[in-house]
Parts: structure tokens; C-alpha cells; sequence
């Protein structure tokens, strides 16, 4: 599994009724996209759940690097750097999926931090993993993923639920589409 990113801030009084037009006109172009775990196309809004800017910033889990590099050089990603430019698109190793009992998507969390220096690695990434089983086990959690990107050494929880008001913390941004073609086929525990 391989987790990817990008987040297009948007000036503070940029119309986001654009942004969801978008996805009600695109948003379905994935729903089959071979490769592709899942991908929730997530808004953030100025003042809202805590958050201060707009942004449009979708989160993927991706099968296979193949899937991911067909969506980036095959045609998938034109249609973002088109229309918003090149954003940078971050990238994370798996370590951890769990499914939970939540029936649909309607916001997402995303926490992003530092592996802590000094310590064993593994118990880094330990508690990573079992950060993701806990928030998965959660009433109204979805699916909760963890993931890490040793370039920068930062870990990233990703959490989709039912409800606005979450129980992890992080970044909470709305859903306004879910692409799920492979959901089913993402590895379930610790990937290593």
C-alpha cells in the first residue's frame, strides 16, 4: 500500500461551490481506476472545523505503484496541474489498514508528524501502527490507515468517519466524494 497527497491551498474567499462542482463532475472518474485502493477527494474551509484556510486536498491509497504512476503520468494528475498547477504530490510507505464499522465517508482526519528522534525505530512506527487499529475500532471510523515517509521521517494517520466531530486528533476535512475500487483488496495489519 502506498499513500499519496496533495493540497491546493486556495485564496481565503476562493468560491469552494467551484471546487465542489469539480468533484460532482470528476469525482466519479475514478470510481474504477485500476490500482487504486481508494481516493477521498477532501475539502478543508476557512473557519470551519478548526481550519485556517480553503483547500482542496485529495488522499489516495494506492494497490500498486503501477496504478499510482498510471494516475500520475498517465493522464489522471494532468487535469489537477491544468487547473491549479503543479502541486507537489506527497508520498508514504504503508504500514498499517484497518477497516471499521462505519457505513460512509463524510469527513476525514489527517495527522502528520515527526518520527521521534533517538528510540528504536520500529517502536515508532509500532505505535503508528496501533494508532491506526485504535482509530479504526472507533465508533463511526471508516477505515484508518498509517503510513511513513522516510525521506522526511514523518509518519501520517489517515481516518475516514461518519460523523464531523472525530475522535483523533489531526487536520478534519470534509469528503465530498469517495472513490473505492480497491478498497477491498487493501491489505489489512501491519505491512511488514
Amino acid at each position: 500500500m502506498h499513500a499519496m497527497q496533495y493540497e491546493i491551498t486556495l485564496p481565503a474567499d476562493y468560491d469552494m461551490g467551484i471546487i465542489r462542482d469539480r468533484v460532482a463532475r470528476r469525482g466519479r472518474l475514478l470510481d474504477d481506476w485500476d490500482g487504486l485502493g481508494l481516493k477521498a477527494y477532501l475539502i478543508r474551509e476557512r473557519g470551519l472545523r478548526g481550519s485556517p484556510v480553503n483547500a482542496y486536498a485529495p488522499f489516495y491509497l494506492w494497490n500498486t505503484v503501477e496504478g499510482m504512476n498510471s494516475f500520475l503520468w498517465g493522464g489522471g494528475f494532468q487535469g489537477v496541474a491544468d487547473d491549479f498547477g503543479r502541486p507537489s504530490a506527497r508520498q508514504w510507505t504503508g504500514l498499517a489498514y484497518e477497516e471499521g464499522d462505519g457505513s460512509s465517508a463524510r469527513f476525514a482526519v489527517r495527522r502528520r508528524r515527526s518520527v521521534p528522534h533517538g528510540g528504536l525505530l520500529a517502536d515508532a512506527v509500532a505505535d503508528a501502527v496501533d494508532e491506526a487499529r485504535r482509530s479504526a475500532a472507533e465508533d463511526g471510523a471508516l477505515l484508518a490507515a498509517a503510513a511513513v515517509d522516510t525521506s522526511r521521517w514523518e509518519l501520517v494517520q489517515f481516518s475516514l468517519w461518519e460523523q464531523d466531530t472525530p475522535t483523533t486528533d489531526g487536520d478534519v476535512f470534509e469528503v465530498l466524494h469517495l472513490s473505492a475500487p480497491g478498497r477491498d483488496r487493501l491489505p489489512r495489519g501491519r505491512r511488514w
